[in-house]
């Protein structure tokens, strides 16, 4: 794994500088952000990066609002190929109310 990230991650990783992101602390944060506005060569760059098993969990396990609709429809049915009763779509698309528990 790296210790640097790619420059062109900068425009995904916006609330950030990119040299001050570390690739192991703030994975969830860099997965999630790829996932949900990254182009298919920032797709490419974390599989390599993370591996597909490791980006899954973190998409699974520890969801995140940040999602557009089909952002979350790609990641879900096509990238990881999970069943709706996998996740829920209200903990990830950000055009859903928050769900209080």
């Amino acid at each position: 794994m790296s210790s640097k990230l790619p420059k062109n991650l900068q425009g995904i990783l916006w609330s950030m500088d990119i040299n001050d992101i570390d690739p192991i602390e703030d994975k969830d944060y860099i997965i999630h952000q790829i996932l949900a506005y990254g182009a298919w060569d920032h797709l490419v760059w974390l599989i390599k990066q993370y591996g597909k098993q490791e980006v899954k969990s973190e998409f699974v396990n520890h969801p995140s609002k940040d999602y557009s609709s089909q952002s979350f429809n790609f990641a879900q049915k096509i990238l990881f190929n999970l069943p709706d009763s996998a996740v829920d779509k209200r903990y990830y698309v950000k055009t859903f109310p928050r769900i209080i528990k």
